[in-house]
């Protein structure tokens, strides 16, 4: 195994885990990607006669009393137990296995993800139970509404004792994550860290925010069509919740425990548009100039590339520029390059989106397909990509994917991944 890439360490994943609307634990999570099957569902765990919108792609039936103890649960936000399960799951793929009180074993692993809205699903009901004076107001709104807490409290349940942040970037934040993580592989920092996203924002403080933007999808029977990227009817984006995370490792590291290889981040590419607090600039040159970057880290040029996981999140801005992007960033072979957007299946789970993409795009390829974009009827005349519709297709091999992000704030961040197939 060479462990150089131009200098630098290399940074593999060894294990994932994904606690995701559309499937729980990584095997049903790839059966249902192979499928096109839709985790959006109609609301029923709290009142929302009050919104317009009242559907998501949620995971009301996860029971995170098998996560963690009850008590512990009423003094966290609601995606530490969804982290937690999906960070469990990535340390056993990986065939890790920490004893807390081996200090020294268990400060070579860092824990680093990335989050949009944080503790923000706590603190509603608190603001709400101090304002009415219905409900009690906790004492842990302070601790559990950071986003800081969430990385402590995955490191505390697991014994983890290397450095513990979290990156809050809105919709580029685990792509940001796992770009920071590899670097700190890459120039040998530590060994291994447990990288991914996590976002809990179904609520109906969120939910009506997101609908006075104007941004999220109107209603249509069945449910599970709302979310369609790159159609000509598109209108807006479902929101979404979930976990996904990697065990990211030194691939010496790796090699000397055995470890099972299952991809390497090869590349990162961060950029701004500085244009405009919401909304990406139009051109989508800055997001064309992340995914550049990103392939010129790698080492790699648009010949190499094999798939496009795309942010796809079903806005008419969002769909078009990330076309031209792509057709900026690819150039000629941009439309015969496979290119799906896995919010089709699970909508968009804010700063989790990036971790999503990634976890879909290293198990659909070593699994042999590239996954659909559902729900594609009508494509939208600008948006001129190869975007897998309907349903799953062979990948025939592929190795090299790009994984996109755009985000709130005019920002963009991309992936250089390298897939290895299951042997």
């Amino acid at each position: 195994m060479v462990s150089q890439n131009n200098g630098k360490k290399r940074a593999v994943v060894t294990g994932i885990g994904v606690v995701s609307p559309n499937g729980i634990g990584v095997d049903q999570f790839t059966r249902n990607l192979r499928a096109g099957i839709s985790g959006i569902d109609y609301i029923h765990s709290f009142d929302t006669s009050a919104l317009q919108v009242r559907f998501a792609a949620h995971l009301e039936r996860f029971d995170v009393n098998s996560v963690m103890d009850p008590r512990d649960l009423r003094r966290v936000g609601r995606l530490v137990p969804l982290a937690l399960a999906a960070c469990r799951e990535a340390m056993a793929m990986a065939g890790l296995a920490i004893d807390p009180a081996a200090i020294e074993e268990s400060q070579q692993t860092g824990v680093l993800l990335g989050t949009g809205g944080g503790g923000l699903g706590f603190i509603e009901p608190q603001y709400k139970a101090y304002f009415t004076g219905e409900g009690k107001y906790s004492p842990f709104t302070v601790p559990a509404g950071t986003h800081g807490n969430i990385s402590s409290e995955l490191s505390i349940a697991l014994g983890l004792r290397g450095f513990s942040h979290v990156v809050s970037n809105g919709c580029a934040s685990s792509t940001d994550a796992i770009g920071y993580a590899a670097m700190h592989i890459q120039r040998g920092d530590i060994p291994m860290i447990l990288v991914g996203g996590a976002d809990a924002p179904i609520t109906e403080g969120i939910l009506k925010g997101f609908e006075l933007m104007r941004i999220l999808a109107s209603p249509t029977e069945p449910v599970t069509q709302s979310s369609r990227p790159f159609s000509l009817n598109r209108n807006g984006f479902v929101l979404g919740e979930g976990a996904w995370f990697f065990l990211l490792e030194d691939a010496d590291h790796a090699a000397a425990r055995g470890a099972k290889v299952l991809a390497e981040i090869r590349g990162w590419g961060s950029t701004c548009d500085a244009y405009h607090r919401v909304a990406p600039a139009p051109d989508g040159a800055q997001c064309a100039r992340a995914i550049s970057l990103a392939m010129q880290e790698a080492g790699i040029g648009p010949r190499d590339v094999d798939y496009v996981n795309l942010h796809g999140t079903g806005t008419q801005l969002n769909d078009t520029l990330e076309t031209a992007a792509i057709h900026m960033a690819l150039g000629p072979r941009a439309g015969e390059i496979p290119a799906s957007a896995t919010k089709s299946m699970i909508g968009h789970p804010q700063g989790a989106c990036g971790a999503a993409g990634v976890a879909a795009t290293i198990l659909s390829l070593r699994a042999g397909f590239i996954h659909p974009t559902i729900n594609l009827m009508e494509p939208d005349p600008q948006c001129d990509l190869n975007y897998v519709p309907h349903a799953a297709a062979d990948s025939r091999g592929a190795q090299w994917a790009i994984c996109n992000c755009i985000a709130f704030g005019s920002k963009n961040s991309a992936l250089a991944v390298r897939v290895e197939p299951e042997k």
